[in-house]
């Protein structure tokens, strides 16, 4: 049985949800594009200065400029990872948005040039001694590869749909 404060909840949810019909298609990309800039204001943020900062001296075994998170491997493995699809993904939600605008390849230039800074500063601060930056680079094409393949799906699939009409 529902009550008034999760009936009201409800509509409070329902009612900022994006309306097909309702809403324009304008209005959508933008509410899109400020959250995709947002996700990677922040995550460009977070890989430059990792949680936990760095280390600012050269004692202990530890080299300054490194991640202090870094010492637990595993753990800042998995925040590489999911920081940098995160990224990727943003990115790739700005770039497919603002096609064929106005400065398209200005965007497409700046957008690269900052996964290009974001890989470089990644690199700088995680200590050299690693060996699984093959997976971060994974995890930065990922976005661009499963959007690729999502498109070539379709693409095939709507060439069998002719072939099979033609029988």
């Amino acid at each position: 049985m529902a009550t008034a404060s999760t009936t009201r909840s409800k509509s409070w949810f329902t009612h900022f949800q994006y309306k097909d019909g309702e809403d324009s298609a304008a209005d959508a990309r933008n509410v899109l594009l400020v959250v995709a800039t947002l996700i990677a204001a922040v995550t460009f943020q977070a890989g430059v200065n990792p949680p936990g900062g760095v280390w600012q001296d050269d004692d202990l075994g530890h080299k300054a400029g490194s991640a202090i998170y870094a010492s637990r491997k595993q753990a800042y493995y998995v925040f590489l990872v999911f920081n940098t699809v995160a990224l990727s993904t943003s990115v790739l939600i700005i770039m497919s948005l603002t096609y064929r605008f106005p400065f398209h390849l200005e965007i497409l230039i700046a957008t690269a040039s900052m996964l290009v800074t974001y890989g470089s500063a990644i690199f700088a601060v995680t200590p050299h001694e690693s060996y699984r930056f093959k997976y971060v680079l994974v995890a930065a094409a990922l976005p661009f590869l499963l959007r690729g393949l999502i498109r070539m799906f379709y693409m095939c699939r709507s060439k069998i749909y002719k072939c099979l009409e033609n029988f």
